[in-house]
């Protein structure tokens, strides 16, 4: 007899999480399916012991929901860290729940604490979904549009839903694949999706220049950038009347809003942008350093961050050099008598081993970065290829003159995950895909101390296909958990207890 193809035996299990989701009773989501679990131990390490992190104090967008709740990376400076508890691997409970096979891969939470997502897909329509925390029963569901088309950069596309927000009343804000911004509201206790807004920005793009990511700045008009061409747009919602600029490179980023600037790396140049008459202005612009490679774990041949705003004014990417580099800029539109732009540019990780699709960890003077070098599509012949391990930390000097490399360690092996990490407990959330025999393919929680690079503890959430993140971001809940969208549905870790 035969055997199956591991693409076949890989749509196969996607059928049967589908299959699985549908049957789960509404009270509580049956698990993913796990049916080959590792062999490895499921916890390594020990409780930590919480040590409070210098934070960063984003300044709060009046048009989004309250931080760290309103989009993938917790706030328009895009820290990617919470002020709140994760788990500290007491008793550590690890659990999942399954659904439709989509990833939703951005995680925000409402006013109550449940978890708002757009999931993209190429099996079944892009869905917006409001998930109960504690059940992981999805609650709520609305089609946004026709599932991602197939083909080997189908899970390196991040356009229609895969950067979304959430505003100050609980609406979602989500871009399509057919060039609309859709506003979608949560009614009858969350238990149902409706659109109240739609606006049609096909004016502005052509054929297939889709939006990446769609955000409001602090008077309420909604920036947007399209991956092809490389547009940067200006929609005044009251209006309807949309400015573009066309930069010609390809933003395939999210970007960070400040209050009177905007932030945008293309796969060429870091950028700042202001408002003129609502039309983008350039207020400055750099060509970072780039190899010209597209590296196996990227979307394209350029910076794969989204830029992070630092106190101190500064804003941080890392490049595409060999070795990459992380990279710190002065945020002012106008330099001081002597400045330069470049703060620092730090090479982390090693020659030819190098690359980053996750926006830099930004709190105090700390960045985090990690290393997904060696990434694969899930579905292709490499899927279950264990990436370059690396995290690395690179502080701004106390005085602004240049950076120093803190620690580097290459004890964690993260493919895509976007980590987090909670100033209130010192420790970085990551999830990794680890080591082991052959036929394995485990991946693990991992929390790793933010002041030593140390890894704190390990927990086992399961193997194969359907616990792959692929690109998706870790999100830490009002409740103290971690949540995270795989392709077989969503993951959580809580301490025990809670």
């Amino acid at each position: 007899m035969p055997h199956p193809s591991p693409r076949a035996t890989a749509r196969a299990l996607v059928l049967a999480a589908a299959l699985g989701a549908a049957l789960a009773p509404a009270a509580r989501a049956e698990p993913i399916a796990d049916p080959t679990p590792t062999t490895l131990p499921q916890a390594l390490g020990a409780p930590a012991t919480a040590t409070a992190f210098p934070a960063t104090t984003a300044p709060q967008n009046p048009f989004m929901a309250t931080n760290p709740n309103n989009n993938l990376h917790n706030d328009t400076w895009m820290t990617d860290a919470y002020n709140r508890t994760g788990p500290l691997g007491t008793d550590l409970q690890a659990s999942s729940g399954a659904m439709a096979p989509a990833l939703c891969g951005s995680i925000a939470f409402d006013t109550k604490g449940r978890i708002v997502s757009v999931c993209p897909s190429i099996t079944s329509p892009i869905t917006a979904r409001v998930i109960d925390p504690q059940t992981l029963a999805v609650r709520a569901s609305y089609v946004l549009g026709a599932p991602n088309p197939t083909g080997p950069t189908a899970f390196q596309n991040f356009t229609g839903g895969g950067y979304f927000f959430l505003d100050k009343q609980d609406r979602i804000w989500s871009a399509t694949k057919a060039s609309h911004l859709v506003v979608l509201a949560e009614r009858d206790d969350a238990t149902k999706l409706v659109k109240v807004a739609d606006y049609d920005l096909t004016g502005a793009l052509k054929g297939d220049e889709r939006v990446t990511s769609a955000l409001p700045d602090f008077h309420g008009r909604i920036w947007f950038v399209s991956k092809k061409s490389g547009k940067v747009g200006i929609l005044d919602t009251k209006t309807r009347k949309v400015g573009v600029l066309r930069t010609g490179e390809e933003i395939e980023n999210s970007f960070a809003v400040d209050r009177d600037a905007i932030y945008i790396v293309s796969d060429e140049k870091m950028y700042r942008f202001s408002d003129r008459g609502g039309k983008p202005h350039v207020d400055w612009s750099v060509t970072y350093k780039n190899s010209g490679v597209h590296k196996p774990g990227q979307v394209d041949a350029g910076s794969g961050t989204t830029p992070t705003i630092m106190t101190g004014g500064y804003v941080a990417i890392a490049d595409n050099a060999d070795p990459m580099d992380v990279v710190v800029y002065r945020t002012a539109a106008k330099l001081a008598r002597g400045a330069k732009r470049v703060v620092c540019t730090v090479p982390v990780f090693g020659k030819g081993a190098g690359a980053t699709e996750n926006s830099l960890i930004g709190s105090g003077r700390a960045l985090i970065v990690e290393d997904n070098y060696g990434y694969q599509d899930p579905f292709g012949p490499r899927s279950g290829t264990v990436t370059t391990a690396g995290m690395a930390r690179v502080d701004v000097n106390a005085d602004g003159r240049g950076c120093t490399r803190r620690w580097t360690t290459t004890d964690v092996q993260a493919p895509t995950v976007v980590p987090k990490l909670s100033t209130k407990t010192g420790l970085i959330y990551a999830y990794e895909r680890v080591p082991a025999p052959t036929g394995e393919q485990p991946y693990f929680w991992t929390a790793v101390d933010a002041r030593t690079g140390r890894t704190a503890f390990k927990r086992y959430a399961g193997s194969g296909l359907l616990f792959n993140n692929n690109y998706a971001g870790i999100a830490l809940g009002p409740d103290g958990s971690a949540y995270l969208g795989v392709i077989g549905g969503i993951v959580r870790l809580r301490d025990g207890g809670s």
